[in-house]
């Protein structure tokens, strides 16, 4: 199973191309657990809902595991957890940190900056989007995770990325 993790900052097409990449190779993809979690909220969120979203989006990706063809796609992962935990709150607590430690990602895909901001209830940092984009790329060289960066428009995001996993399907001669 080839494990392929979307992740950026907040409106840069991670759902979009998670969603469109899982139908091209006729596969499943692994929504944004906080999505739902914090839609059905009626305050604030605190440190407790982020960790119960990460331990929410872990549960998610293996329940889907098992539906997945020979490949999967998360549309998040514990990269966005622990920067969005220090962001708001100083620290990630150290569980997270382990399970991040523990991640067995085949390919980030690091999802640029370059789209228009989308306006969401839920996206908080519009005026942020390259201070988190640089944040990302230092996490994913610390973690030393094989990751690439996706710039452009939609259709040339989908092209970008379709040559990433393209090469990394043939490298691990799947499909």
């Amino acid at each position: 199973m080839l494990k392929i993790a979307i992740t950026g900052p907040e409106s840069t097409g991670k759902s979009t191309i998670s969603e469109k990449l899982a139908q091209h190779y006729n596969t499943v993809w692994v929504p944004e657990y906080a999505r739902s979690y914090v839609g059905n909220l009626n305050r604030p969120y605190n440190i407790e809902d982020v960790e119960a979203i990460a331990k929410g989006q872990l549960e998610l990706e293996q329940k889907l595991l098992s539906d997945a063809n020979k490949l999967i796609f998360a549309d998040t992962d514990l990269v966005v957890i622990k920067i969005w935990c220090e962001h708001a709150y100083g620290y990630c607590p150290d569980w997270i940190l382990e399970k991040l430690r523990q991640q067995n990602y085949n390919l980030y895909l690091l999802m640029g900056v370059d789209l228009p901001w989308e306006p969401d209830p839920q996206r908080e940092h519009p005026h942020l989007r390259q201070f988190f984009y640089d944040w990302y790329k230092r996490e994913l060289i610390t973690l030393g995770v094989p990751f690439v960066e996706i710039s452009g428009q939609h259709e040339a995001r989908l092209q970008q990325a379709l040559q990433h996993v393209g090469t990394l399907i043939h490298k691990n001669n799947q499909l």
